[in-house]
């Protein structure tokens, strides 16, 4: 199976590396990015098309699917990858920052969707593949509004796969773990360093980085390519398989969540993250 997909946010991480992945196979590729000058790596690639795309602008999601459909007379996979996390006590972050992570993560996702609906539609088939995290399945302290927009994506995904069937019209939620090859973690630690942190968080916020470091210490990082190989099967695979686990740091934590009591994810949840105050 070959096709054109379009992604989201490919200037870098993830979305780089599925764009690449797919013009490899033989894919037409519409990659886009807030600033289309630093796609010009990509852009070298045969078809490729660059574009400008900024989620939380409509006009340059109404744009980009034009100019998809014009290069390359049809889309049949739309990549949802664009977003970032806030990474802080929530009590700490402005509202402003909190609508902005929901317009990226959220309402961004349904309004790219939303756009190319009806040519999937008039299609009779395409794939929706949202990527979503494993902080869509379980929460973790100091991410509590990345979490929130995630969680909201996996019951979006879910609820929109049940309208789309009948048309021919799949979607698949990829949720991958820590990855150090994007720059996801550098654009959390600057949203972090915005927000003043009232001084009664201060030995909780001590202890949850100490976790954070305790946990990246132990996993094994995957790479974005890698996250972009499963990227390429939900979107061609060709089942009904809604939800794909990306990189084996998060399993263990997904298994907790799926396969056990409430009472038992909680315990493990908080044998595992829960941050030690010291006081």
């Amino acid at each position: 199976m070959t096709g054109t997909v379009l992604i989201t946010g490919c200037s870098t991480g993830f979305g780089e590396a599925t764009a690449r992945l797919f013009a490899a196979r033989g894919w037409n590729v519409v990659a886009t990015m807030r600033r289309p000058e630093a796609g010009a790596d990509l852009a070298a690639l045969d078809n490729v098309l660059v574009t400008r795309l900024d989620v939380q602008d409509p006009a340059s999601i109404d744009a980009a699917v034009a100019a998809a459909v014009e290069r390359f007379g049809r889309v049949d996979v739309l990549v949802n990858n664009a977003g970032f996390g806030l990474f802080g006590v929530f009590e700490s972050t402005p509202r402003a920052k909190v609508q902005e992570q929901f317009d990226v993560n959220v309402f961004g996702v349904m309004d790219v969707t939303r756009a190319l609906l009806p040519h999937f539609r008039a299609n009779r088939s395409g794939v929706i593949v949202n990527v979503s995290s494993g902080a869509g399945v379980f929460a973790l302290p100091m991410i509590s509004l990345y979490c929130a927009s995630k969680f909201a994506l996996e019951g979006f995904s879910e609820s929109l796969s049940y309208e789309l069937a009948d048309l021919g019209i799949a979607v698949k939620i990829v949720e991958p773990g820590g990855v150090t090859s994007t720059s996801f973690g550098q654009r959390s630690g600057l949203e972090a360093s915005q927000g003043a942190v009232p001084p009664d968080y201060e030995p909780f916020v001590a202890a949850a980085n100490e976790v954070f470091a305790g946990l990246r210490a132990s996993r094994a990082d995957a790479t974005s390519e890698e996250v972009a190989e499963v990227i390429f099967t939900a979107a061609t695979d060709g089942t009904d398989r809604l939800r794909y686990v990306a990189t084996e740091d998060i399993k263990p934590l997904v298994a907790a969540r799926r396969e056990t009591s409430e009472a038992d994810y909680l315990a493990f949840m908080r044998a595992r993250v829960a941050p030690r105050v010291k006081r």
